[in-house]
């Protein structure tokens, strides 16, 4: 697949210290216009015009990998068994769904690949996207970030969970969001968790915004519901301590 290379911009951010310091008191932050319009665009289309999603789904501890082609050949029966098991885990336990291009952690696969996503997160890992990242979180052992295009289709979800993988060396979790018109009707939220107080807050997936929260925190994404229009896009990862 031959993808169009993308010029990657930030846009302005004169908030930057009021940022920083709501991210140091709450642990959460939602940026908007955190790209130029021009990159966010070209970012959406290239998530939106890609045919090589893999859609994954856990299954316990183990994860089941689908690619388009394979799910178009399952009948409807063996599609309905399929989607029996989805939520009858996600009833009492940690359960996911949605549609995935992956993304390599090393910077020397990430500098040898054609794929525009790739060239997206070494930017994203370097030079002033990273010292925003780091001054936002205040992590600066921030050393590189991970990433993967996210597509959530109607029916798709990601149950609670807090991100804390040992290891990992992850400091915070982002989402950058990349679809043009979004309604809060439609679902895809990013929700916390606080069970103590019986409340939950929520971000939406709004255009060209990031959202950002601090690792361990409970939160989950809401199911998209069959009302959306269109795919919820987004580029997520982890803000990690420790290159590969």
């Amino acid at each position: 697949m031959k993808h169009q290379p993308i010029v990657f911009a930030l846009g302005p951010r004169p908030d930057l210290d009021a940022l920083a310091e709501e991210f140091a008191r709450t642990g959460v932050i939602s940026i908007p216009n955190i790209l130029e319009e021009d990159c966010a665009v070209a970012l959406h289309n290239l998530l939106r015009g890609r045919d090589d999603w893999s859609q994954v789904i856990n299954s316990g501890d183990r994860l089941v990998e689908l690619d388009r082609k394979t799910r178009a050949g399952m009948d409807s029966a063996k599609l309905k068994q399929l989607d029996d098991a989805v939520y009858a885990q996600a009833r009492y336990e940690f359960q996911y769904r949605y549609e995935t291009v992956r993304v390599p952690d090393g910077q020397r696969e990430r500098r040898k690949s054609k794929d525009p996503l790739a060239a997206f997160a070494d930017w994203w890992s370097n030079g002033e996207p990273r010292d925003l990242l780091r001054k936002i979180t205040g992590f600066a052992e921030i050393e590189f970030a991970d990433a993967q295009g996210t597509a959530y289709s109607p029916g798709d979800f990601l149950t609670g969970h807090s991100d804390d993988v040992d290891g990992k060396g992850r400091l915070a979790a982002y989402v950058l969001n990349l679809t043009p018109r979004w309604r809060v009707e439609w679902g895809g939220l990013l929700i916390f968790h606080d069970e103590a107080n019986a409340q939950v807050s929520g971000l939406t997936p709004d255009f060209n915004r990031l959202n950002m929260f601090r690792v361990p925190q409970v939160h989950s994404v809401t199911e998209v519901s069959r009302a959306a229009a269109f795919r919820r896009y987004s580029i997520t990862g982890w803000l990690r301590a420790k290159a590969q």
